[in-house]
């Protein structure tokens, strides 16, 4: 009988170094056979001596600080989104401004020079297929295209952030091209500085 599953990746403490490798482990006794430690695979949770592994945090009574995202920015919950700034939407695995989104952008660029005291946050977002790495930085490639539109037409650069949500935050969740093609998007909010 053969069992085959998938597994959740698990994070690793050190991400970059090198990995393990099976080290003979000190004895007690002189001319005592040594005893391999195990080979990490992929999978297990690896830690360098004087770390400990990843997991949830200990309990604490004291309310956990609260760290932006980027630093001197407003976090992405104080953004709002406004009608008056319409979701753009990219072809598969592109991040470049389609023309017929340019009116889309700059009908924004438009509402932004209009509105000079707000920041505006713009998401990049990806369909499901590809590897969440993969993805996070097509969104983000996706996000910076739109701000660069938006910069080109006249918007000051530290009005606006850029963020990549990749595939994790779909508008539509069906299996289909349509679908897809709704969650390849850069989405546009706002907050008054």
């Amino acid at each position: 009988m053969i069992v085959a599953g998938c597994t959740k990746p698990t994070v690793t403490a050190d991400v970059f170094g090198p990995p393990p490798a099976a080290t003979p482990e000190p004895s007690s006794s002189p001319g005592a056979p040594t005893a391999e430690r195990p080979v990490a695979s992929l999978g297990d949770i690896v830690t360098r001596p004087g770390t400990a592994p990843l997991g949830p945090p200990a309990p604490s009574d004291a309310p956990a600080p609260r760290t932006p995202l980027v630093s001197g920015r407003p976090a992405p919950v104080e953004f709002a989104a406004r009608p008056e700034l319409a979701d753009i939407h990219f072809d598969f695995d592109r991040y470049d401004i389609r023309p017929g989104d340019t009116t889309i952008l700059d009908a924004s660029a438009a509402w932004l020079r209009a509105n000079a005291g707000t920041l505006v946050l713009i998401e990049g977002h990806c369909d499901e297929r590809g590897t969440d790495a993969y993805n996070l930085a097509l969104g983000d490639r996706r996000a910076k295209a739109a701000m660069d539109y938006l910069v080109s037409r006249g918007i000051q650069a530290d009005r606006i952030t850029t963020l990549s949500y990749g595939k994790e935050r779909p508008v539509c969740r069906e299996h289909t091209e349509a679908c897809w093609a709704k969650n390849r998007r850069a989405a546009f909010s706002v907050k008054a500085r």
